[in-house]
């Protein structure tokens, strides 16, 4: 095989390994926004939940098990290999949704989100680490952005949810179970065709291959920590907007749980498709310009998040002003910073650490960003059963937006070599 046939076929078994992980990716966010679409029915059919902060608790629960457990995830990918890690987390996550649809009580609910938080939280540092190994930094972010489009479209499918809760002939729980029934097929054949990558090795990485000398080695690079931070701050406002934005809608503008379901998902995803795609191309582009180029994506899309985090404010202004349309309206810029954000933060770690790091520092991103989400999800809950308006609150979260800009900017990547 000549050198240039094998680059072909390296090439094509990247955007394999992609294509593969799309229907994953998809699965993994369509479990979570299920529960956000039917907040309604769930609470109904399951009267111990009894309050917001309760339900607020819950979206919590499965985000500080999940926190805990994503850097645990991350080292396995890096020790053991992405793809038996990621074929188990899917197995393992779909068997917990079916046994959603079957909970009665309040208790089995906390019960099972945990276990979707265990199972779920080794597949993102997993499959983001996977892609970067097949994926030079020639097509990086746009890989990335179109396995992150998968999440996307996920979050949309799950915003339809309302519309099944509603249907008496289907029921909130008809949908946990056939999700569940779905992920559990789909990971055989994803066993059977997906492969680990060569990692380069990089001159001049760090050869320990301990876990605690990988952790030590994360934890003393200060680029990282700041990464980290950046990627904290703006997730307090996503994950609200994602598991609360459905009955925000439903209550402040009276509509009914399938509109508000929509409303809240659909239009603000396809945003962030859009705003995935072109950072995508902007990023390997401007990379080719400036080691900056990612980095200086991902700082706009943040700016972009912070228009629209003090639109939401206003659209949700107090007196019962602001409209569902501007509400929407707002929804779709923070979608398009998002997708520039969200597909550059796997780029970027890639910049300011080696391979074998990589997977786990993701994990350790996902255990702080998603453990502080879920305290803005019990506190959201929490500050609307005391009436604090809602136009304050997303004022504070533009705050904390601005705030990741200036930390994006204060990154300085290493020089990477040629594949890495």
């Amino acid at each position: 095989m000549t050198e240039r046939s094998a680059r072909r076929s390296a090439l094509t078994t990247a955007w394999l390994v992609v294509a593969l992980l799309w229907p994953v990716a998809l699965l993994n966010y369509l479990d979570r926004q299920l529960m956000a679409s039917m907040k309604t029915s769930v609470m109904e059919s399951i009267p111990s939940i009894g309050n917001d902060e309760n339900w607020g608790y819950m979206l919590g629960q499965f985000k500080w098990v999940y926190a805990a457990v994503s850097p645990l995830g991350g080292l396995l990918a890096d020790r053991l290999g992405r793809r038996w890690v990621i074929c188990g987390s899917l197995f393992v996550w779909s068997a917990v949704t079916w046994w959603t649809g079957h909970v009665t009580s309040y208790q089995e609910l906390l019960w099972a989100r945990s276990a979707m938080g265990i199972s779920e939280a080794c597949y993102i540092p997993a499959a983001l680490a996977l892609i970067a190994d097949h994926h030079t930094g020639a097509t990086r972010s746009r890989a990335v952005g179109l396995h992150q489009m998968a999440i996307y479209c996920g979050v949309i499918l799950g915003g339809f949810g309302g519309y099944v809760a509603d249907d008496p002939r289907l029921g909130w729980r008809s949908a946990f179970d056939a999700c569940g029934i779905v992920g559990m097929a789909y990971a055989l054949p994803l066993a059977l065709l997906l492969r680990d990558g060569v990692r380069p090795t990089v001159e001049n990485e760090d050869r320990g291959t301990g876990i605690f000398s990988t952790l030590a080695a994360l934890l003393a690079n200060p680029a990282f920590i700041l990464l980290v931070l950046y990627f904290t701050l703006p997730a307090l406002a996503g994950w609200v907007v994602r598991d609360w934005m459905p009955s925000i809608l439903k209550e402040r503008f009276a509509i009914g749980q399938g509109q508000a379901g929509v409303s809240a998902t659909l239009y603000w995803q396809l945003a962030a498709i859009a705003g995935a795609a072109a950072g995508g191309w902007l990023a390997d582009r401007w990379m080719e310009r400036s080691q900056r180029g990612r980095i200086n994506t991902s700082a706009l899309g943040m700016t972009l998040i912070v228009v629209a985090l003090f639109g939401t404010a206003l659209a949700f202004g107090d007196g019962g002003g602001g409209s569902l349309g501007a509400a929407i309206a707002a929804l779709v810029v923070f979608g398009l910073g998002w997708g520039l954000f969200d597909i550059n933060n796997m780029p970027i770690l890639c910049q300011i650490a080696p391979p074998r790091q990589r997977a786990t520092g993701y994990g350790l991103m996902n255990m702080v960003s998603i453990a502080c989400g879920g305290l803005a999800d019990w506190g959201f809950g929490g500050l609307r059963d005391r009436g604090v308006p809602l136009a304050v609150i997303f004022s504070g979260f533009a705050t904390c937006a601005i705030v990741s800009v200036i930390l994006v900017l204060l990154i300085r990547p290493r020089h990477a070599t040629a594949g890495d």
